[in-house]
C-alpha cells in the first residue's frame, strides 16, 4: 500500500486490508515448527533475533491475532495455528501439577515460573477468542482459567485481583496494579462473549467500577497504576521507570482510552448508566493531556502535577485511542470523535506504521523518530494494533 497516497481509514476494506498486512508480517515467519509455539522477537525487516525466549503474553497474544484472523479473514490456515498456539500453552506454559503459567520459558525450559494475574488475563483471553473461532476443546480452558483466578487472585473485600504470586501459591506479592485488572475485564468480557455464560460479565462490571470508580476517586478521578497490599494508592512505585514495560510509573494515557473503550463494549452487554458519561470523561482527559500538539501523536504517560513524564509515541498508545474514539463516535454520534480517529490515524500512517515491511513501529521519541531496528520484542505481536482495527469494524458499516 502506497503510503504517500492518504487511505479513507473509516473504510472497512481499507482496515480489513491493514489487519492482512500485518498478519502477513508475522505470518508464517512466526511459526516454531520445531519447537512447538511461536518465535516472539522480531526486527523490522522481520528477522528473528531470539529464536529461543518464550514470553507468556507473545504466546496468549498470538493466540489472540490467528483466532481473530481466523474469524475475520475467512482464512483455514489461521484456524489451523490457534490450535498450535493452545496446544503451546498447554504443552509448555501450564504446569500440570498446580495449573499455573510460566511467565518465561528459553528453549521450552522454564526461566521464570512467577504467577502473574497479567498473564492469566491474556490466557483467558486466548482461550476465549480460540472457542469463538471454533476450538470446542478451549470451552473448558476457559472455565478452568477462571476458577483459578478467583481461587489465587481474586479479593473479596476489594473485588479486585491481586498481581504476582510464586509459582506454588504460597507467597502474594504485596504489589496491586489495576493493569493487570484492566486486561482481566477485557478476557471477562471476551469470554463472556462466547459463552453467554453471565457470570463473566458481572465479574468484568465489578472490576471496572472498583477501578474507574472507587480508586479512581483516590487519584482525582484518573486511573492510577500502583498500589498497595490494601488497595491505598503507591505515589513512589517505579518512580524512576516511566518506561516499564508492565508498571510504568504515571498516569498512562493508553491505559485511560483503554479503559474508556472496555466501559463501552460493557455497555453492549449490560444496562448501566455510568458507563457512558465516565468513558468520556477518561477519553477527554487522556486526549487533552496526552497529545503532542507540536509533533502530533500521543505521548506515554504523565504526572500527577500534569507534566508529561514519558515523551515516547507507543504504537499501542494511538491504537487504542482511535478504538475508543470510533467507538465513543458510534455511540454518542458526536463528530468530534471521528477527528479524533482520523488525526490518530494520519498520525499512524505517516509515521508509525512500516510501509516497507509491514506491522506498526513499537515506540518513536518526542520527534517521532525511531530508537532502535526491533519492531516486536516480547509482548508486542501487534495484538493492540489489529485489535484496535476489529473494535473500528464494529462501528463502522
Amino acid at each position: 500500500m502506497n503510503s504517500k497516497i492518504e487511505p479513507k481509514f473509516k473504510d472497512r476494506d481499507f482496515l480489513i486490508d491493514h489487519i492482512q498486512s500485518i498478519m502477513d508480517f508475522y505470518h508464517p515467519n512466526c511459526i516454531d515448527s520445531e519447537k512447538g509455539g511461536f518465535y516472539q522477537h522480531f526486527k523490522d525487516d522481520g528477522t528473528i533475533y531470539d529464536s529461543k525466549t518464550k514470553h507468556l503474553v507473545s504466546s496468549t497474544r498470538f493466540v489472540f491475532n490467528y483466532s481473530m484472523a481466523s474469524i475475520h479473514l475467512k482464512n483455514d490456515e489461521y484456524y489451523d495455528f490457534v490450535k498450535h498456539g493452545v496446544d503451546y500453552l498447554r504443552e509448555f506454559h501450564l504446569n500440570k501439577e498446580t495449573g499455573g503459567y510460566s511467565w518465561i520459558l528459553e528453549n521450552n525450559e522454564v526461566k521464570d515460573s512467577t504467577n502473574y494475574c497479567y498473564g492469566f488475563a491474556f490466557v483467558l483471553l486466548a482461550y476465549s477468542v480460540a472457542f469463538k473461532a471454533g476450538l470446542q476443546e478451549a470451552k473448558e480452558y476457559i472455565e478452568e482459567t477462571y476458577h483459578l483466578m478467583e481461587e489465587y487472585f481474586w479479593e473479596e473485600d476489594f473485588s479486585l485481583y491481586s498481581d504476582e504470586i510464586s509459582n506454588d501459591w504460597n507467597v502474594v506479592s504485596k504489589y496491586r496494579g489495576q493493569n493487570a485488572n484492566m486486561h482481566s475485564c477485557e478476557a471477562l468480557i471476551a469470554a463472556y462473549e462466547a459463552t453467554n455464560e453471565k457470570k463473566y460479565i458481572d465479574r468484568a462490571l465489578l472490576i471496572a467500577e472498583s477501578i474507574c470508580i472507587r480508586q479512581a476517586e483516590k487519584a482525582d478521578g484518573l486511573i492510577w497504576e500502583h498500589y498497595d497490599s490494601i488497595w491505598e494508592v503507591d505515589w513512589t512505585f517505579n518512580k524512576d521507570k516511566p518506561d516499564d514495560l508492565f508498571r510504568p510509573w504515571g498516569f498512562q494515557i493508553g491505559h485511560l482510552t483503554e479503559w474508556s473503550k472496555l466501559l463501552l463494549i460493557l455497555e453492549r452487554h449490560v444496562n448501566k448508566d455510568w458507563l457512558l458519561p465516565r468513558a468520556i470523561e477518561l477519553f477527554e482527559d487522556a486526549v487533552e493531556m496526552g497529545w503532542d500538539e507540536k509533533n502530533q501523536g500521543l505521548f506515554y504517560g504523565f504526572a500527577p502535577n500534569g507534566d508529561i513524564c514519558d515523551r515516547d509515541k507507543y504504537f499501542w498508545v494511538q491504537a487504542e485511542t482511535f478504538a475508543a474514539a470510533a467507538i465513543l463516535a458510534n455511540r454518542t454520534k458526536v463528530d468530534k470523535y471521528w477527528d479524533w480517529y482520523e488525526r490518530i490515524w494520519k498520525f499512524s500512517w505517516e509515521n508509525m506504521i512500516d510501509h516497507k515491511y509491514g506491522a506498526w513501529f513499537r515506540i518513536l521519541d518526542s520527534k517521532n523518530n525511531k530508537y532502535d531496528k526491533l519492531k516486536s520484542p516480547a509482548g508486542k505481536t501487534d495484538y493492540h494494533t489489529m485489535g484496535a482495527c476489529y473494535e473500528a469494524l464494529n462501528t463502522i458499516k
